[in-house]
Order: structure tokens, then C-alpha cells, then sequence
């Protein structure tokens, strides 16, 4: 009798227990946040949030004497970029973004880590500090970003984030119209291979800050981004120990910022980042910018120092055309590098001499480069045609000039959510490379096949 009215407490005191539990567990959930079909996970509070996401960029090239032994096309298959996004915000005012790269995955064309340690025409060195990314062997931090928002005229981010100047590199590479898109001297923090000695940053992000708003209290059509950033960092010390020495020895700052007028309807972007098309869908758009970085002896080497100034005019024009006649894109890029340190001292050895050197060997001269688009309103199965022409010219000052052909056809699902490319690229560009400007660099015209696609959610 005992021992059955002691089952009979037991399986009582079960129950109970599993009752509590499960209480709990219901009013844990009901404060718990939910999930919903835009990505984000919110909660009961509007301004706590968290969105996830990622990106995708692979792609199959084939190279005119890219092959080992020079007398064949290169065949390969590469993923170009791989992100995954962390965005959130955990106050009305204050949010923040965490972004990875794959910065090892290779790449179609070079069969390397996309950026700043790419080698490109068999002999080009990489940059100085790029030690393949240090340990950043296969996903790395990319963007680290605080943010302060506050109102549309007045904005501030911080940590490791885009330095402004061009539409290319504040467009990146999910964002920009063409898929291959960035083929004009980089600025600082992407010709860059890393942060620290020797570096001046990542993918063409730095350590730094940003103001960004609009300057018109309507729309927005007067919009601006102004930063400062660590910049290239050089050592120090008698014999320059941990690194060879470089031109910045005073530790002086990157001051860069970007300006842009739209004459039409304003650009809608997150902060102070671009992109390369609306696909029709802002409207008619026509957005004039200028964009300036400058360091003081941020180039050069440690006895062949010189100030770095890049100016940069962009424009970026976009029609829908009446009665559902498709969209008509067209966008433009001029640059003019300073960087008046001697070449031929830099150089001096040899095409790997720079790095032993312990030069920042920046481009030195002006590029432009213009692509045109149209986008068929009439649907193709699942998506939309969008052919395009583009031309590329580079003028180093005292290097070999650079030039390139390009005609494609996007194939556009889903905006940049989901885009095939296939392409045609004719020039030199590939072989001689955007990161090698030392005086006599050679490179054949060759003839190269991309087959892409891009996701992102």
C-alpha cells in the first residue's frame, strides 16, 4: 500500500514538473522573437532586429594563353566571392553590420584569393603586406561596422568598413552592373593585400570613420561621405625591424570622401554605399559624383616616399523608356592617381624588387572606363536579357598602358539576387595585371570567356 501510494507521489510530482516546464517554455517562446518572410528576426521591440544573409559569386573562365604552358586557353572554375551578412540594429539609433569573405577561394582567372594579393601576368608581385592575407587563409572578417543613425543629414559608422571615393568599390561586387566589374587602378585599402605594417587595409576597407547624410532636407539629391582611417602603415625603428621599411614613418591618416548630385530622382542605398543599377525600378536617374583620397607619404618606399591623391569623377545615368520599352543604363568612371615617387628606383632589380624594397608601389597616372546597357522589358523564360558594352583604358605614368574590350549579356532574375553573365573580354588588361605599373611591363592581347552567376538572399 505503501509503495503504491509513493507511485502514485511520484508520478504526481512528474506531472507537475513537466506542467512547469512546459509553462515556462510557452512563456519563454511568447517573448522569444519571430521570424518572418523579409529575412529579419525581430522581436516585440521595432528597433531590435537581426537580418541574416549571404552571397555568391562563382564563375568559369577560359584565358587565351592562359594555360601552364602558355599555348592554350586556361580552363577553370572559381568562386570569386563568398559573404555571409549580419545586420542588426539595437536601438532606434544605433546599429551595426558583420560581413565574412572567402578570401582564399580562387579565382577563375589567376586561380587566387580575389583582392589585393591577386598575381596577374605570370610575373606581377603582390603588394607589400599582403602575406596572403595573414590568417585570413579561408573566411575572414570583412566589415566590423558601428552605426550611429541619427537623422538623414548627419550619420556616423565606425570600424572596418569602406573608404568612400568611387561608385565602383561603394558598389562592391554584388552591387555593381556588370559582374567583372572592377578593372581601374585600386585605391589604397584594395591594392592593399592587408592591415597592419606594410598594409593600408582589406577589399577596400580600412580602420576608420565615416559621416555620411544628405545635405537637402527633401530627397536627398546633395548627398556626401567623408572619413578618416588608419591608411597605409609603415615600420619603424633603426633597422626597421618586422617588416621592411615603408614611406609613412610619421603615421600619417587617409583622409578620403565623395560627394554626388542626382539630378533626377535621389539614389536610395543603405548609408553611403552605391550601386551600379536600379534596373528601372528607381526611375530616371542621373547621379554626378566626385570622390578624393589622400595620405601624406602614402606611397613609395621608405627613401622614395611620396603623397598619395586620387581624384575620381563617376556618373551613372539610368532611363526606363516609355510605353514598357526597357531600360537603358549607362555608367561612367574617370580617375587621376598622384603618386609622384620614382619609379625607377622602386623598381629597381626587377619585377619582385618592390616588395623588397619595401615600396607601397601605387598606380601613378589616369583610367576611365564606360559601359552601356539595355534591359529587355519582355521576360525570357524566367528573367530578363540585358546585353552590354564596355571599354577600359589605363595610362600609367611612367608604365605600359592597358586597354580592354568587353560585350555581354546579363541574364536578370531577380535583380542582384540572381544573375547569370556570360562574356567576351579583349585586351591586355588580364595579362599585364592592375597591380604592377614599374616602367617596361609587358602583357599580350589575349582573348578571354567567362561563364557567372551571382546569388544573394
Amino acid at each position: 500500500m505503501e509503495a503504491d501510494l509513493k507511485k502514485k507521489w511520484d508520478v504526481k510530482k512528474m506531472l507537475l514538473v513537466a506542467g512547469t516546464t512546459m509553462a515556462l517554455v510557452a512563456g519563454a517562446a511568447s517573448t522569444l522573437p519571430s521570424a518572418y518572410a523579409d529575412g529579419k528576426i525581430k522581436s516585440d521591440d521595432p528597433d531590435k532586429w537581426i537580418s541574416l544573409g549571404l552571397g555568391l559569386k562563382t564563375s568559369f573562365a577560359a584565358q587565351e594563353h592562359g594555360s601552364a604552358n602558355r599555348g592554350s586557353y586556361s580552363n577553370r572554375f572559381g568562386v570569386d566571392f563568398q559573404r555571409f551578412y549580419l545586420n542588426g540594429s539595437i536601438h532606434k539609433y544605433l546599429k551595426f553590420e558583420i560581413n565574412t569573405e572567402c578570401f582564399a577561394c580562387p579565382g577563375s582567372i589567376n586561380g587566387a584569393g580575389q583582392g589585393g594579393n591577386i598575381t596577374q601576368g605570370g610575373s606581377t608581385p603582390a603588394p607589400v603586406g599582403a602575406n596572403f592575407f595573414g590568417g585570413n587563409s579561408t573566411i575572414g572578417l570583412l566589415d566590423a561596422v558601428g552605426k550611429f543613425e541619427f537623422t538623414p543629414q548627419v550619420n556616423l559608422w565606425v570600424g572596418r568598413l569602406l573608404v568612400p571615393g568611387e561608385r565602383g568599390e561603394l558598389n562592391g561586387p554584388f552591387f555593381m552592373a556588370v559582374y567583372d566589374g572592377f578593372k581601374t587602378p585600386f585605391n589604397s585599402a584594395d591594392f592593399s593585400g592587408n592591415f597592419g605594417k606594410g598594409g593600408a587595409g582589406l577589399y577596400a576597407r580600412d580602420h576608420g570613420a565615416v559621416f555620411w547624410g544628405q545635405v537637402d532636407p527633401g530627397a536627398g539629391h546633395l548627398q556626401y561621405s567623408a572619413g578618416v582611417f588608419t591608411g597605409l602603415q609603415s615600420s619603424g625603428g633603426t633597422a626597421c625591424a618586422g617588416g621592411p621599411c615603408g614611406p609613412n614613418q610619421q603615421g600619417s591618416l587617409m583622409y578620403a570622401g565623395r560627394l554626388t548630385y542626382n539630378f533626377f530622382n535621389a539614389e536610395k542605398n543603405p548609408g553611403y554605399y552605391t550601386s551600379g543599377t536600379y534596373f528601372g525600378k528607381s526611375g530616371d536617374i542621373l547621379a554626378l559624383a566626385a570622390g578624393l583620397n589622400h595620405q601624406q607619404d602614402g606611397a613609395g618606399s621608405f627613401g622614395n616616399s611620396s603623397d598619395f591623391t586620387a581624384f575620381i569623377g563617376d556618373l551613372l545615368f539610368e532611363k526606363p523608356l516609355a510605353n514598357d520599352g526597357g531600360v537603358i543604363t549607362i555608367n561612367a568612371e574617370y580617375k587621376q592617381y598622384f603618386a609622384n615617387y620614382n619609379k625607377t628606383a622602386a623598381f629597381t632589380g626587377g619585377a619582385g624588387s618592390a616588395a623588397a624594397n619595401g615600396c607601397f608601389c601605387m598606380f601613378d597616372g589616369h583610367s576611365y572606363t564606360g559601359y552601356a546597357m539595355y534591359m529587355f522589358p519582355k521576360p525570357l523564360g524566367i528573367g530578363k536579357l540585358q546585353p552590354y558594352a564596355r571599354y577600359t583604358w589605363i595610362q600609367p605614368s611612367e608604365s605600359s598602358t592597358r586597354k580592354e574590350t568587353e560585350a555581354g549579356v546579363n541574364y536578370v532574375i531577380d535583380g542582384f539576387n540572381a544573375r547569370l553573365t556570360a562574356l567576351w573580354q579583349y585586351g591586355d588588361l588580364a595579362t599585364k595585371g592592375l597591380f604592377n605599373f614599374a616602367p617596361g611591363v609587358t602583357g599580350e592581347l589575349a582573348h578571354v570567356f567567362k561563364l557567372a552567376l551571382q546569388y544573394q538572399y
